[in-house]
Protein backbone atom coordinates (compact mmCIF):
# COMPACT_ATOMS: atom_id res chain seq x y z
CA UNK A 1 0.00 0.00 0.00
CA UNK A 2 1.51 3.65 -1.02
CA UNK A 3 0.25 7.29 -0.08
CA UNK A 4 0.28 10.00 -2.20
CA UNK A 5 -0.06 13.28 -0.39
CA UNK A 6 -1.14 16.36 -2.36
CA UNK A 7 -1.81 20.13 -0.23
CA UNK A 8 -0.27 22.29 2.16
CA UNK A 9 1.43 22.64 5.25
CA UNK A 10 -0.92 20.44 7.10
CA UNK A 11 0.37 17.69 5.02
CA UNK A 12 3.85 18.49 3.83
CA UNK A 13 6.89 16.94 5.30
CA UNK A 14 9.87 18.49 3.98
CA UNK A 15 9.31 19.57 0.12
CA UNK A 16 9.36 23.72 0.77
CA UNK A 17 13.08 24.60 0.07
CA UNK A 18 15.17 25.23 3.43
CA UNK A 19 16.20 28.97 1.75
CA UNK A 20 12.40 30.30 2.00
CA UNK A 21 10.75 28.31 4.66
CA UNK A 22 11.07 28.82 8.01
CA UNK A 23 9.83 24.48 8.84
CA UNK A 24 13.65 23.89 8.01
CA UNK A 25 14.84 25.96 10.88
CA UNK A 26 14.86 25.63 14.71
CA UNK A 27 13.16 25.26 16.53
CA UNK A 28 10.80 23.19 14.57
CA UNK A 29 11.26 19.50 14.88
CA UNK A 30 12.15 19.48 18.61
CA UNK A 31 9.89 16.86 19.53
CA UNK A 32 10.39 14.32 16.59
CA UNK A 33 12.30 13.85 14.58
CA UNK A 34 14.83 16.02 17.21
CA UNK A 35 15.90 18.58 14.73
CA UNK A 36 13.79 20.02 11.79
CA UNK A 37 12.86 18.34 9.14
CA UNK A 38 10.82 20.50 7.11
CA UNK A 39 7.39 19.93 9.07
CA UNK A 40 5.55 22.86 10.20
CA UNK A 41 5.67 21.79 14.04
CA UNK A 42 7.50 20.14 16.85
CA UNK A 43 6.88 16.94 15.31
CA UNK A 44 4.63 14.91 12.80
CA UNK A 45 1.66 16.29 10.82
CA UNK A 46 -1.21 15.15 9.68
CA UNK A 47 0.41 12.83 6.82
CA UNK A 48 3.03 10.86 9.46
CA UNK A 49 -0.40 9.86 11.49
CA UNK A 50 -2.19 8.78 8.60
CA UNK A 51 0.61 6.39 7.53
CA UNK A 52 1.10 5.09 10.89
CA UNK A 53 -2.56 4.17 10.78
CA UNK A 54 -2.45 2.21 7.87
CA UNK A 55 1.09 0.67 8.69
CA UNK A 56 3.26 1.90 6.30
CA UNK A 57 5.99 4.78 6.54
CA UNK A 58 5.25 8.47 6.12
CA UNK A 59 6.24 8.85 2.21
CA UNK A 60 9.09 10.18 0.74
CA UNK A 61 8.97 14.37 0.20
CA UNK A 62 8.97 14.85 -3.07
CA UNK A 63 11.54 17.56 -3.71
CA UNK A 64 14.11 15.44 -2.12
CA UNK A 65 14.42 13.56 -5.72
CA UNK A 66 16.17 10.25 -5.87
CA UNK A 67 13.71 8.28 -6.97
CA UNK A 68 13.98 4.62 -6.52
CA UNK A 69 12.62 1.42 -4.40
CA UNK A 70 13.64 2.43 -1.30
CA UNK A 71 12.28 6.31 -1.58
CA UNK A 72 9.33 5.21 -3.61
CA UNK A 73 8.08 2.43 -1.65
CA UNK A 74 5.22 4.34 0.64
CA UNK A 75 4.36 6.41 -1.85
CA UNK A 76 5.08 10.41 -2.09
CA UNK A 77 4.52 13.60 -0.49
CA UNK A 78 3.95 16.47 -2.78
CA UNK A 79 2.51 18.70 -0.45
CA UNK A 80 4.28 22.38 -0.32
CA UNK A 81 3.45 24.89 2.20
CA UNK A 82 1.71 28.22 1.92
CA UNK A 83 -0.12 26.63 -1.25
CA UNK A 84 -3.61 26.28 -2.33
CA UNK A 85 -5.58 25.18 -5.36
CA UNK A 86 -4.73 28.62 -7.23
CA UNK A 87 -1.53 30.89 -6.99
CA UNK A 88 -1.38 32.30 -3.33
CA UNK A 89 1.19 34.16 -1.30
CA UNK A 90 3.87 31.61 -1.61
CA UNK A 91 5.31 31.24 -5.00
CA UNK A 92 5.59 27.29 -4.52
CA UNK A 93 3.71 24.40 -6.78
CA UNK A 94 -0.37 24.81 -6.86
CA UNK A 95 -2.48 22.00 -6.23
CA UNK A 96 -2.12 21.11 -10.34
CA UNK A 97 0.88 21.43 -10.63
CA UNK A 98 1.77 18.78 -7.58
CA UNK A 99 -0.63 16.23 -9.64
CA UNK A 100 1.22 17.34 -12.85
CA UNK A 101 4.54 15.73 -10.80
CA UNK A 102 2.71 12.91 -9.74
CA UNK A 103 1.63 12.48 -13.26
CA UNK A 104 4.81 12.94 -14.13
CA UNK A 105 6.19 10.15 -12.48
CA UNK A 106 3.19 7.44 -13.81
CA UNK A 107 4.72 8.11 -17.32
CA UNK A 108 8.07 7.04 -16.41
CA UNK A 109 6.68 4.04 -15.18
CA UNK A 110 7.71 5.04 -11.48
CA UNK A 111 4.40 3.47 -10.53
CA UNK A 112 2.18 0.84 -11.67
CA UNK A 113 -1.44 0.35 -12.58
CA UNK A 114 -1.08 -2.39 -9.63
CA UNK A 115 0.49 -0.05 -6.99
CA UNK A 116 -1.56 2.56 -8.03
CA UNK A 117 -5.00 0.80 -7.63
CA UNK A 118 -3.99 -0.61 -4.07
CA UNK A 119 -3.03 3.06 -2.97
CA UNK A 120 -4.84 5.66 -1.56
CA UNK A 121 -4.04 9.66 -1.17
CA UNK A 122 -4.77 12.57 1.08
CA UNK A 123 -5.66 16.21 -0.13
CA UNK A 124 -5.48 19.09 2.35
CA UNK A 125 -6.86 22.14 1.75
CA UNK A 126 -6.47 24.65 4.83
CA UNK A 127 -7.29 27.92 3.50
CA UNK A 128 -4.33 29.29 2.03
CA UNK A 129 -6.17 30.68 -1.16
CA UNK A 130 -8.63 32.48 1.24
CA UNK A 131 -5.67 34.53 2.56
CA UNK A 132 -4.17 35.14 -1.11
CA UNK A 133 -7.66 36.43 -1.82
CA UNK A 134 -8.05 38.54 1.36
CA UNK A 135 -4.72 39.81 1.08
CA UNK A 136 -5.21 41.30 -2.44
CA UNK A 137 -8.79 41.99 -2.19
CA UNK A 138 -9.32 43.03 1.58
CA UNK A 139 -13.11 42.62 0.86
CA UNK A 140 -15.18 39.46 2.27
CA UNK A 141 -18.04 40.49 0.46
CA UNK A 142 -16.85 37.93 -2.63
CA UNK A 143 -15.84 35.74 -0.93
CA UNK A 144 -18.31 33.19 -1.37
CA UNK A 145 -18.77 33.24 -4.99
CA UNK A 146 -14.48 32.65 -4.48
CA UNK A 147 -15.10 30.07 -2.27
CA UNK A 148 -17.24 28.55 -5.02
CA UNK A 149 -14.15 28.69 -7.66
CA UNK A 150 -11.59 27.30 -5.10
CA UNK A 151 -14.17 23.90 -4.25
CA UNK A 152 -14.95 23.73 -8.11
CA UNK A 153 -11.07 23.74 -9.00
CA UNK A 154 -10.49 21.32 -5.91
CA UNK A 155 -13.09 18.69 -7.59
CA UNK A 156 -11.28 18.53 -10.81
CA UNK A 157 -8.04 18.39 -8.95
CA UNK A 158 -9.67 15.33 -6.89
CA UNK A 159 -11.06 13.75 -10.93
CA UNK A 160 -7.95 13.82 -11.75
CA UNK A 161 -6.11 12.15 -9.21
CA UNK A 162 -9.25 9.21 -9.48
CA UNK A 163 -7.94 9.00 -13.27
CA UNK A 164 -4.75 7.49 -12.34
CA UNK A 165 -6.60 4.57 -11.04
CA UNK A 166 -6.53 5.78 -6.94
CA UNK A 167 -9.16 3.94 -5.02
CA UNK A 168 -9.38 6.31 -2.05
CA UNK A 169 -8.92 9.20 -1.52
CA UNK A 170 -9.44 11.62 1.38
CA UNK A 171 -9.98 15.45 1.69
CA UNK A 172 -9.74 17.94 4.55
CA UNK A 173 -12.05 20.24 4.80
CA UNK A 174 -11.14 23.19 6.50
CA UNK A 175 -10.02 23.34 10.19
CA UNK A 176 -11.83 26.23 12.42
CA UNK A 177 -9.87 29.09 11.39
CA UNK A 178 -11.25 31.33 13.70
CA UNK A 179 -9.52 29.16 16.38
CA UNK A 180 -6.24 29.45 14.41
CA UNK A 181 -4.16 31.65 17.31
CA UNK A 182 -3.13 33.87 14.74
CA UNK A 183 -6.64 35.02 14.76
CA UNK A 184 -7.58 34.67 18.23
CA UNK A 185 -4.17 36.56 19.24
CA UNK A 186 -6.27 40.12 19.40
CA UNK A 187 -8.58 38.57 21.66
CA UNK A 188 -5.45 37.63 24.05
CA UNK A 189 -5.94 33.65 22.72
CA UNK A 190 -9.14 34.02 25.18
CA UNK A 191 -11.57 32.45 22.45
CA UNK A 192 -12.24 31.59 18.88
CA UNK A 193 -13.44 34.18 16.42
CA UNK A 194 -16.88 33.22 15.28
CA UNK A 195 -17.95 35.13 12.14
CA UNK A 196 -14.57 32.87 11.09
CA UNK A 197 -15.47 29.45 12.33
CA UNK A 198 -18.57 30.66 10.47
CA UNK A 199 -16.75 30.55 6.95
CA UNK A 200 -15.32 27.50 7.61
CA UNK A 201 -18.30 25.59 8.17
CA UNK A 202 -19.52 27.55 4.96
CA UNK A 203 -17.13 26.23 3.01
CA UNK A 204 -17.00 22.36 4.69
CA UNK A 205 -20.67 22.70 3.40
CA UNK A 206 -20.45 23.07 0.13
CA UNK A 207 -17.03 20.64 0.16
CA UNK A 208 -19.55 18.04 1.27
CA UNK A 209 -22.15 18.41 -0.74
CA UNK A 210 -19.63 18.44 -3.70
CA UNK A 211 -17.84 15.20 -2.85
CA UNK A 212 -20.82 13.67 -2.20
CA UNK A 213 -22.02 14.45 -6.21
CA UNK A 214 -18.64 12.75 -7.21
CA UNK A 215 -18.85 9.68 -5.37
CA UNK A 216 -22.63 9.55 -6.45
CA UNK A 217 -21.01 9.63 -10.50
CA UNK A 218 -18.46 6.91 -9.29
CA UNK A 219 -19.48 3.18 -8.97
CA UNK A 220 -18.06 2.78 -5.37
CA UNK A 221 -17.36 5.43 -2.89
CA UNK A 222 -13.89 6.69 -3.57
CA UNK A 223 -13.55 10.20 -1.71
CA UNK A 224 -13.64 10.12 1.78
CA UNK A 225 -14.28 13.52 3.88
CA UNK A 226 -12.00 14.33 6.52
CA UNK A 227 -14.03 16.56 9.04
CA UNK A 228 -10.73 18.26 10.36
CA UNK A 229 -13.09 21.34 11.76
CA UNK A 230 -14.97 18.99 14.38
CA UNK A 231 -11.89 17.16 14.89
CA UNK A 232 -10.01 20.40 16.10
CA UNK A 233 -13.03 21.80 18.14
CA UNK A 234 -12.84 18.22 20.12
CA UNK A 235 -9.41 18.23 20.51
CA UNK A 236 -9.84 21.51 21.86
CA UNK A 237 -12.25 20.48 23.98
CA UNK A 238 -11.15 17.15 25.27
CA UNK A 239 -9.51 17.27 28.82
CA UNK A 240 -6.91 14.49 28.38
CA UNK A 241 -3.94 12.63 31.02
CA UNK A 242 -0.28 13.78 30.50
CA UNK A 243 1.25 13.93 28.07
CA UNK A 244 -1.92 15.12 26.05
CA UNK A 245 -2.95 17.32 28.74
CA UNK A 246 -2.97 20.66 26.61
CA UNK A 247 -3.15 23.61 28.74
CA UNK A 248 -4.16 27.09 27.57
CA UNK A 249 -5.06 25.04 24.31
CA UNK A 250 -5.50 28.78 21.94
CA UNK A 251 -2.35 29.60 23.08
CA UNK A 252 0.47 28.67 20.94
CA UNK A 253 4.01 27.30 21.97
CA UNK A 254 6.47 28.76 19.54
CA UNK A 255 5.35 32.40 19.35
CA UNK A 256 7.16 35.68 18.29
CA UNK A 257 8.33 38.14 20.76
CA UNK A 258 7.02 41.00 19.37
CA UNK A 259 4.24 39.92 16.74
CA UNK A 260 7.06 38.03 14.87
CA UNK A 261 7.22 34.43 13.19
CA UNK A 262 8.06 31.55 15.16
CA UNK A 263 11.79 30.35 13.96
CA UNK A 264 13.04 33.82 13.27
CA UNK A 265 16.22 35.29 14.87
CA UNK A 266 18.02 39.01 13.83
CA UNK A 267 20.79 39.56 12.24
CA UNK A 268 23.51 38.84 15.15
CA UNK A 269 21.79 35.23 15.53
CA UNK A 270 19.76 36.21 18.58
CA UNK A 271 16.12 34.59 18.67
CA UNK A 272 12.97 36.88 18.30
CA UNK A 273 10.62 33.66 19.80
CA UNK A 274 10.10 32.21 22.92
CA UNK A 275 8.95 28.61 22.90
CA UNK A 276 7.08 27.07 25.94
CA UNK A 277 8.35 24.89 28.51
CA UNK A 278 6.81 21.91 27.69
CA UNK A 279 5.29 21.15 23.84
CA UNK A 280 3.93 18.02 24.60
CA UNK A 281 0.96 20.30 26.78
CA UNK A 282 0.26 22.35 24.11
CA UNK A 283 -2.20 22.00 21.49
CA UNK A 284 -0.84 24.29 18.86
CA UNK A 285 2.57 24.75 18.01
CA UNK A 286 2.96 28.30 16.13
CA UNK A 287 0.35 30.53 14.92
CA UNK A 288 -1.37 28.49 12.28
CA UNK A 289 -0.04 24.88 12.95
CA UNK A 290 -0.94 22.08 15.40
CA UNK A 291 2.04 20.42 17.93
CA UNK A 292 3.04 16.97 17.32
CA UNK A 293 0.41 16.58 20.68
CA UNK A 294 -2.28 18.71 18.75
CA UNK A 295 -2.31 16.67 15.65
CA UNK A 296 -2.52 13.44 17.97
CA UNK A 297 -5.55 14.92 19.33
CA UNK A 298 -6.75 15.61 15.65
CA UNK A 299 -5.84 12.35 14.67
CA UNK A 300 -7.58 10.42 17.45
CA UNK A 301 -10.99 12.44 16.57
CA UNK A 302 -10.78 11.54 12.93
CA UNK A 303 -9.62 8.07 13.33
CA UNK A 304 -13.14 6.68 12.63
CA UNK A 305 -13.55 8.48 9.36
CA UNK A 306 -9.98 6.81 8.56
CA UNK A 307 -10.94 3.01 8.66
CA UNK A 308 -12.65 2.91 4.72
CA UNK A 309 -8.51 3.73 3.62
CA UNK A 310 -7.78 0.02 5.49
CA UNK A 311 -7.20 -2.82 2.80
Amino acid sequence: MKLFVFGDSYADTGNLPSSVSKSWKQPYGITFPGKPSGRFSDGRVLTDYIASFVGIRSPWPYQLKNFNTKTTRYGINFAHGGTGVFKTLVDQPNMTTQIDFFQQLINNNVYTIQNLSSSFALVSLAGNDYSAYLANNGRFEDLPGFTRSVINQLMLNLKRIKGFGIKKIGITGIEPLGCLPINTASAAYANCNAAQNNFSQFHNQLLKQSIGALNNESAAPVFIYLDLYTAFLSALKTKQNPPGNLSNKLRPCCIGLKGEDCGLVDKNGNKKYEVCENPKHSFFWDSIHPSNAGWRAIYSSLKRSLHPFLP
